[in-house]
């Protein structure tokens, strides 16, 4: 078994194809296919079943890809470790993102830390380094997850909980508000209860995003149901919907007061969104994902803190 095989197995995994694959790996697809069914033949079972509708991972696949993510995550921090020798942090750095974390044009600033801004220094500094950025469908669930199965070496999150194998590391919190339309009976309201919003029509975020799972919590601790018709995957679609009279949204002050807009804050509940840099808890992180972790901290206006195994 050599690590370029698994190297294919994980990409065509990950990516969900083997055409998508190969261009990850910037290899010819034939090239690919026939290294997994070396890897297939050498193991004697198939690792994915082929079909119309596309591959998906058998049970052998299944069993084999945390082993596989293991090994090639050894071999690149240990190519890593020996790179530091030469001079100069280098490697790849696979970054989870929050879609409404970063400083928006509407806004003041960044809601709790501007990571492009973050991500531009660190490159003008480690030009070596690269990143690999990418969103979760989930939110901060689907993350979290890919942290803990060693899929992202860090990423941005919005939780309240602390799950298994991984580590947080607190960057600050988000206020959310009510926020409704001019034109809405409480736009002119000081402040609002959950239970003046009873009977109103939801525009949130999908089932795993923080702030949606902080704000069904709420309404629930209240014995309150919502109508939640609309689901928006960033701010900016949340607040063109309550704009257009569609419906009511639970969001950051920061964003949102815009014209046409009113924003009022909410009294009796806990409504703070924890943000927090996510890492694996059980596996030390390279040398340059430690330094793009205290870079994300001191921006954030937080004293790093020293990095170790984590048993």
């Amino acid at each position: 078994m050599e690590l370029r095989q698994l190297e294919y197995f994980v990409a065509v995994t990950e990516e969900g194809s083997f055409t998508k694959g190969a261009r990850r790996v910037r290899v010819a697809q034939s090239a690919v296919s026939a290294t997994i069914q070396k890897l297939e033949r050498e193991l004697g079972l198939p690792l994915f079943t082929r079909d119309s509708a596309g591959i998906a991972l058998t049970d052998a696949g299944a069993a084999l890809l945390p082993e596989a993510r293991a090994l090639l995550s050894a071999e690149r921090r240990a190519r890593e470790t020996v790179d530091q020798v030469r001079g100069g942090l280098r490697g790849t750095v696979r970054v989870g993102t929050l879609v409404s974390i970063g400083a928006r044009p509407a806004s003041q600033g960044p809601i709790v830390v501007d990571l492009p801004a973050v991500l531009g220094r660190f490159h003008v500094t480690h030009p070596l380094v690269t990143f690999r950025l990418r969103t979760a469908p989930t939110g901060s669930a689907g993350h979290l997850a890919a942290v803990a199965a060693d899929e992202l070496d860090l990423a941005l999150v919005c939780t309240r909980e602390q799950p298994g194998g991984v580590r947080l590391h607190h960057l600050g919190s988000v206020r959310l508000c009510f926020v409704c339309s001019r034109r809405h009976p409480l736009a002119e309201a000081s402040s609002v209860r959950l239970e003046e919003l009873a009977g109103e029509t939801f525009i949130d975020f999908p089932i795993g995003w923080g702030n949606r799972t902080l704000t069904d919590r709420a309404f629930a601790g209240a014995g309150i149901a919502r109508n939640v018709p609309f689901e928006a995957a960033d701010q900016d679609t949340a607040l063109g919907l309550v704009r257009n009279g569609l419906g009511v949204a639970l969001l950051p002050r920061s964003g949102s007061e815009e014209e046409g807009l009113s924003v009022v804050d909410i009294e009796d509940a806990d409504l703070d969104l924890p943000v927090a840099v996510a890492m694996p808890g059980d596996r030390r992180p390279s040398a340059a994902t430690a330094a793009l972790l205290t870079s994300i901290l001191r921006a954030a206006g937080r004293r790093p803190a020293a990095l170790s195994r984590r048993r």
